[in-house]
């Protein structure tokens, strides 16, 4: 099993910590003055202070378009569908709600999008069945 990194940038730490540490509940690591490392539901998150990147809805997803580039995450579904509840209960604005797509057909997922407080798009998607993820 291997872990991701990705670094990227926020705007404020304060309003990062709060949301990834305390809304989604990521166990914060090692950080300095100017950046914070989460366990991002097992990978490693380094957040900087910076301009966050651009993203743009250009991602043809069935009927939808989503943030393109998005960090997203695979979950189980019972651990999505806390976390989808834990999300609304808190008055997250959704880029998409959680739905389920694909429905009846290989790699049927629940997903939502929503931005942290710096605007960088995030997508959590949630199977019933995990050897889904690459089906075809």
């Amino acid at each position: 099993m291997s872990i991701f990194h990705l670094a990227y940038n926020v705007r404020d730490l304060d309003q990062a910590r709060a949301f990834y540490g305390d809304l989604l509940g990521c166990k914060e690591g090692r950080s300095t003055d100017s950046w914070v490392d989460y366990n991002f539901f097992g990978h490693q998150l380094s957040l900087h202070i910076g301009a966050p990147f651009a993203a743009a809805a250009t991602g043809h997803v069935g009927d939808h378009l989503v943030p393109m580039p998005h960090l997203g995450v695979i979950l189980p579904k019972p651990e999505w569908d806390v976390l989808a509840q834990r999300l609304q209960d808190a008055g997250v604005d959704f880029v998409l709600a959680p739905f389920t797509r694909f429905a009846g057909e290989p790699g049927e997922q629940s997903t939502m999008f929503f931005r942290d407080p710096s605007g960088n798009p995030i997508e959590i998607k949630g199977f019933a069945d995990m050897s889904g993820v690459f089906a075809t």
